[in-house]
């Protein structure tokens, strides 16, 4: 990553949780957690700093990036312990990184979709549409997902 843009990403990501943290000392009762839209465009740009692949401009339905092979990829991250993958469609490649509070960042899965898919096949559809927990079902398969499979580093 640029040393200038990951300095800036750090700064913000310290200010935000910092804020967080006020918020949660003056109302004990809620987490007041980091999630949805911000976490995921967190997790795109820095995901377009480290990767070969290009990001989509505004949203894009089922899909976040293009890399290089000319793939969709869909890419999902997360500050806490779950990654989603959805139920309704299978992306080219599904990115899932865990981010960290100065950051930096874990690399949980990076490959096919259909690898996800097949690991996924006995589950029923939920009602969000998303399916959930999946956070050491990615990992255990991230470890066979072959080189060329995978959206290579800057």
């Amino acid at each position: 990553m640029d040393a200038t843009i990951e300095l800036k990403i750090k700064n913000a990501l310290h200010d935000l949780f910092a804020a967080v943290g006020q918020l949660q000392a003056a109302y004990p009762g809620k987490p007041f957690t980091l999630d949805g839209r911000l976490v995921g465009d967190i997790g795109e740009v820095v995901a377009s700093l480290a990767y070969r692949l290009t990001l989509n401009e505004g949203l894009t339905k089922h899909h976040d990036a293009v890399c290089e092979a000319g793939r969709n990829v869909q890419i999902k991250t997360t500050f806490g312990t779950t990654l989603t993958f959805p139920v309704h469609h299978v992306p080219d490649y599904y990115l899932g990184i865990r981010m960290n509070r100065d950051g930096t960042f874990e690399e949980v899965y990076n490959g096919p979709g259909y690898l996800i898919q097949q690991q996924l096949a006995g589950r029923k559809p939920t009602r969000t549409g998303l399916h959930g927990g999946l956070m050491a079902m990615l990992r255990r398969l991230n470890g066979t997902v072959a080189e060329q499979d995978r959206i290579p580093r800057r």
